[in-house]
């Protein structure tokens, strides 16, 4: 009998990427585990897109306690033209990169009016073309107040994506249209929130909670973590 050949995959041997049915089990799995809700408090799109911008290395309960005072005053885009940009500085003081936010705050809220009857785009690009706003934060604003099922690549679910064996990629765009195609329809609209609380609280960077984690058994890494992670 002729041998096979060399390169041939060995018996039992798993693919570095999760199948089509394993994702499909990954995230039904994490769908019974975790409520897919965000943790920046809001309440219109506006309020969204402001605590998105104030998030970037902040953590979401720093960004909750200025908000709670800052929506006393703001609640629309004049509010925010007329609050000024040195009294926002000084709403903002308590978390990092408080002027360049209140910067881009102002600018956010002056092009609104200028270009969007003072509310809050439902594009990509449009949101894009706002003062402080890339990539990833139009598409939290697009999921998270428009229900679009669009994925916002952060660190946690750039490492979870590719640490669990989801995809295979090496910046959070890729991994944003590596994934996308591979998510079952039926969790496309929640896939950012179960990524992102799964890695938030479980498929931690340094300390992964492996023994407590409901896709150990599906994951392709364990606690054993090679992929790099870019900045918020």
């Amino acid at each position: 009998m002729p041998k096979a050949p060399t390169n041939s995959p060995r018996r039992g041997k798993r693919s570095t990427l999760l199948s089509a049915a394993e994702v499909a089990d990954f995230f039904q799995i994490l769908s019974t585990h975790i409520v897919p809700k965000g943790e920046l408090h809001y309440t219109t799109p506006l309020d969204l897109l402001i605590a998105v911008v104030l998030s970037a290395q902040s953590t979401d309960k720093a960004v909750n306690r200025v908000t709670a005072e800052l929506w006393q005053y703001c609640r629309n885009a004049e509010d925010y033209l007329d609050w000024g940009q040195e009294r926002l500085e000084d709403s903002l003081r308590s978390i990092g990169l408080f002027r360049a936010k209140a910067k881009a705050i102002i600018g956010i809220c002056r092009l609104l009016l200028e270009r969007h009857g003072g509310e809050v785009p439902r594009t990509r690009e449009e949101l894009m073309a706002l003062p402080g706003v890339g990539r990833k934060t139009a598409n939290v604003v697009l999921n998270v107040a428009f229900g679009e099922p669009v994925l916002a690549v952060d660190t946690h679910i750039f490492r979870v994506a590719n640490r669990c064996g989801l995809v295979k990629a090496a910046t959070p765009e890729a991994t944003e249209l590596a994934l996308l195609p591979r998510i079952p329809p039926e969790h496309l609209k929640n896939a950012h929130h179960y990524l992102l609380l799964h890695g938030r609280y479980t498929c931690k960077a340094r300390k992964p909670e492996c023994d407590n984690c409901p896709v150990a058994t599906l994951c392709r890494s364990r606690a054993t973590d090679s992929a790099k992670q870019p900045h918020s």
